[in-house]
């Protein structure tokens, strides 16, 4: 009944995948954003216009503990989520973080003509998407499993997501997942 978390830097096509992942192993979907604005009633852009980073970091922690104290779900994450100790530690301990991966070029492309990130309103978006993936890179790498999205639909990632937990030996699919 351990929860499947889905963690990695915007654009990595975490909501997405989540989507396609939960209604595969047929679990609930948490989308810990999509949670924050729907009990806000704003954007997270909004929120962090508004409020500011530390006030919707503070929401996100909340959020975090109270989706992660419930077992079989799909989580889908913010990508700073796991930069704050506590978050990490709640996600870790009710179920197993998979990363998505992406090139910084391939996040630039998914991004660029959005306006809801409000951690990329400098000027040269891509040396911004750099500078945040190498700083949360060792983040990233505390997941138990990570899964590159680039150049893959959804469902492709998200088949093999389901396919790397299936075949793990500490895994019983039957009896860990219903």
């Amino acid at each position: 009944d351990k929860n499947i978390v889905l963690i990695g830097f915007m654009g990595t096509g975490k909501s997405t995948v989540g989507k396609i992942l939960a209604r595969k192993m047929d679990r609930p979907l948490w989308d810990i954003d999509q949670a924050i604005e729907d009990q806000q009633k704003k954007r997270i852009s909004e929120i962090f216009e508004n409020e500011g980073e530390t006030y919707f970091r503070n929401l996100e922690k909340q959020m975090i503990l109270d989706v992660s104290s419930h077992r079989g779900q799909v989580i889908t994450t913010g990508g700073g989520a796991v930069v704050d100790p506590e978050n990490l530690k709640a996600l870790q301990s009710s179920g197993i973080l998979v990363a998505l991966d992406a090139t910084a070029e391939t996040i630039y492309q998914r991004v660029k003509g959005t306006r809801h990130r409000p951690l990329l309103k400098s000027g040269d978006l891509m040396a911004e998407i750099k500078r945040l993936l190498e700083s949360r890179k060792p983040f990233y790498e505390k997941a138990e499993l990570t899964v590159s999205s680039s150049g893959k639909s959804a469902a492709k990632v998200a088949d093999e997501i389901y396919e790397a937990l299936e075949s793990r030996e500490d895994f019983e699919f039957g009896k860990d997942w219903f």
